[in-house]
């Protein structure tokens, strides 16, 4: 199976958006100190990345398919 251009480019896109949404989850690690549990601030925090990671997903996936569409 060979992979076009487009699949590539939804692969690259996608893997650094899970990308920064690790590097977020590990900063907030760092930040609140996740070794020893997380205090409310960051239980916000991880449910805040984790929003911003759905939304993000969402309007990648929408500019992607709207750049797939004009070609």
């Amino acid at each position: 199976m060979e992979i076009d251009e487009e699949m590539r480019r939804q692969t690259a896109v996608s893997l650094t958006a899970v990308g920064l949404f690790l590097a977020a989850l590990m900063g907030i690690g760092v930040v609140f100190n996740g070794a020893d549990g997380l205090p409310s601030d960051g239980a916000l925090a991880v449910v805040a990345a984790l929003t911003g990671f759905i939304l993000l997903m969402a309007v990648l996936g929408f500019v992607l398919t709207k750049l797939n569409d004009d070609e």
